[in-house]
């Protein structure tokens, strides 16, 4: 079992991206199968080295691990071998329309209520005509020719495809600069690397039916390949995603603190029946992946979901996978006894550092009510204190002020966390305690 993915470095992995690598994966990890990672790199202008190494990088980080396959610019010469035999058995014609004389062509169509297919006039052009076109300079592109047999297959998505061949438009396979396109580079790749599974997004469903015939041209049964065709991801918004859009980069969700598994986690589910729910680990992801339960509508990527799963990832992650980053981030008095505390109130790892100064260092208390924060300094409980003295304390200052419910809470916890919210304060006065708390309470006397 042979499973890739193949993105162009054109620009930065984004979560649609992503997902199709992630898909593809997932499956060779659940199946015992081998998931290879191939550029599709002959587009010289736009595919650049830093965005291969990039991408390289990001799946490193998703921990999405590889064996590599040849980039297709270095294999050049076989798509040429190949182009080559195909004229030979003439499956390949040369054609001399512009691409403006093809977009008249095609309008015209469209005007007729026809498919906006290849008329295939160039079958058509007498050797005097062909030499008139070279010596007036015009190269030609090169078209596939199609026979019109149905393509046939059970998607592991869709389910029954049937694609009648003459709804088919031959595929130009080689540009009149001679650079092989994508239909023929990734049939000969697929090909030569006995790639047994091809899981890609729905965008892909009439390039697979066009890929039939050309698999078989190149002695390739393309009923030996498992097909999977997958909804694209939507912005909530329900527009498509896009490299332009760098928010939903890996990059960029990493440089915002996101986890790798929570990327993973979401992906994995999203658009499928099953519930979206924080993983830890690939493995366990992996034996809980279902491609059957993956549903034909698009399903929508939003960031705000992926920050929640993001805090409930921490909120149950262990110590001694985060104690190295707190010591990178120079955070080394949480120890595992804190990190249970805080885990539940942080969504990124940067939100650790204003918890540590809660805990461990200043802050800069927030004190709207100063007569009543001095009285209740006047009520703190003597040492040594515990989970019971928040309550002995808020009871002493019930009794003495008549306050109660959040006009009784909300302004001790200000005045000690500067924070309207996080652990209970049952659990972090003792933690604060005594010097701290008299010091943070007596900015009431300033």
């Amino acid at each position: 079992m042979k499973l890739r993915f193949a993105p162009s470095p054109t620009g930065n992995l984004h979560v649609g991206n992503v997902r199709q690598a992630l898909i593809n994966f997932l499956l060779a990890k659940q199946l015992g199968g081998k998931f290879y990672l191939r550029m599709d790199d002959t587009d010289k202008e736009r595919s650049k080295a830093e965005y291969a190494k990039q991408i390289r990088h990001d799946l490193n980080w998703l921990g999405l691990s590889w064996e590599e396959l040849p980039n297709q610019l270095s294999r050049m010469p076989r798509y040429v071998e190949v182009a080559e035999q195909l004229k030979s058995r003439g499956l390949l014609y040369p054609c001399y329309e512009t691409p403006e004389e093809l977009e008249v062509k095609r309008k015209l169509q469209i005007k007729q209520g026809k498919p906006p297919i290849y008329d295939r006039a160039a079958l058509n052009i007498t050797e005097t005509e062909r030499a008139e076109l070279l010596s007036a300079g015009r190269k030609p592109h090169w078209r596939f020719k199609l026979d019109e047999s149905n393509a046939e297959w059970n998607d592991l998505v869709r389910g029954h495809v049937e694609i009648p061949g003459g709804n088919l438009s031959d595929p130009v396979l080689i540009r009149a600069d001679g650079l092989p396109l994508y239909t023929i580079t990734s049939c000969v790749d697929d090909v030569d690397h006995d790639i047994t599974h091809i899981i890609r997004g729905e965008d892909h469903v009439s390039n697979t039916a066009v890929q039939f015939q050309v698999f078989r041209a190149l002695g390739r049964d393309p009923s030996s390949i498992t097909f999977a065709h997958t909804s694209l991801l939507v912005n909530k918004d329900g527009s498509g995603l896009s490299k332009r859009l760098g928010s939903l980069s890996i990059e960029s969700l990493r440089e915002q603190g996101i986890e790798p598994m929570a990327i993973n986690s979401l992906l994995a589910r999203l658009g499928t029946s099953l519930p979206i729910e924080p993983f830890h680990d690939l493995d366990t992801l992996a034996d809980t992946f279902d491609l059957n339960s993956f549903s034909r509508a698009s399903p929508k990527f939003d960031v705000d979901g992926l920050k929640l799963l993001n805090h409930k990832l921490y909120s149950s992650m262990d110590y001694g996978k985060v104690v190295g980053r707190l010591q990178d981030m120079n955070l080394s008095d949480i120890d595992a006894e804190l990190w249970q505390i805080i885990r539940e109130n942080i969504t990124t790892m940067a939100d650790c550092q204003p918890w540590h100064e809660v805990l461990c260092g200043t802050v800069t208390p927030v004190i709207e009510e100063t007569d009543y924060i001095q009285e209740a300094k006047a009520h703190l409980p003597p040492q040594p204190w515990s989970e019971t003295t928040w309550k002995q304390w808020t009871d002493a200052v019930k009794a003495a002020t008549g306050r109660k419910g959040k006009s009784l809470f909300m302004p001790l916890r200000q005045a000690l966390t500067g924070q309207n919210h996080g652990p209970e304060m049952k659990i972090l006065l003792p933690l604060i305690g005594y010097e701290k708390t008299i010091e943070r309470l007596a900015k009431a006397d300033d």
